[in-house]
């Protein structure tokens, strides 16, 4: 499964938890984008996550 590039963030998992309180396993996974970057030898496509993308921490490609 993909990360974030910048900040690492990947998947995590949990438990959906019932009414019954009966608990099954579940997976929560990051807003991911594909996304062309600048980096510090080029342009490259990595998977950026949506905050990071917003908060100004990468530079998109043109």
């Amino acid at each position: 499964m993909a990360t974030c590039y910048v900040c690492g963030k990947g998947r995590v998992t949990g438990n959906n938890v019932s009414h019954a309180n009966n608990k099954s396993k579940r997976v929560i996974l990051p807003n991911l984008q594909r996304t062309r970057i600048v980096v510090n030898n080029g342009i490259r496509c990595e998977y950026v996550c949506t905050r990071c993308l917003r908060s100004g921490l990468v530079k998109k490609a043109v």
